[in-house]
């Protein structure tokens, strides 16, 4: 397995439910997790992530929700219309729903579509195409 050059570790308050989400919903992989740590590594195409219930060794402040406040993490994904689809008929709503947005890049303007969700600590997720 290729790592990643920057994998972000996101602390949680419950392995499981996080898991769940993830895995069910979002339909991640898991790639490896120990268990005794309450710790899971997942991946979605190109797409790593690192998840541990929270133990206090990584606390730089008190976590409340939503976690991650003023972070998206933006995904790539190959087909973000079907991801988009799954979300919806897991009966979760959108933080921001499907559409087209433009981005100007220096002289050039991007194009890409995109929704927005939080899992269940509060994280937001931008899945793109």
């Amino acid at each position: 397995m290729k790592f990643n050059s920057l994998i972000p570790e996101l602390t949680v308050r419950d392995i499981e439910r996080t898991k769940k989400f993830y895995t069910h919903v979002l339909r991640f992989n898991i790639e490896y997790e120990r268990p005794e740590d309450k710790f899971v590594f997942l991946s979605l195409e190109e797409n790593q992530l690192m998840f541990e219930q929270d133990n206090g060794s990584w606390s730089t402040g008190v976590l409340e929700y939503p976690f991650g406040r003023g972070v998206n993490f933006e995904m790539s994904v190959s087909d973000v219309e079907e991801l988009y689809g799954r979300v919806i008929a897991a009966g979760i709503v959108p933080f921001r729903r499907l559409a087209a947005n433009r981005y100007r890049s220096g002289t050039e303007e991007i194009v890409q579509k995109e929704f927005l969700v939080q899992d269940p600590d509060g994280y937001l997720l931008r899945f793109t195409e």
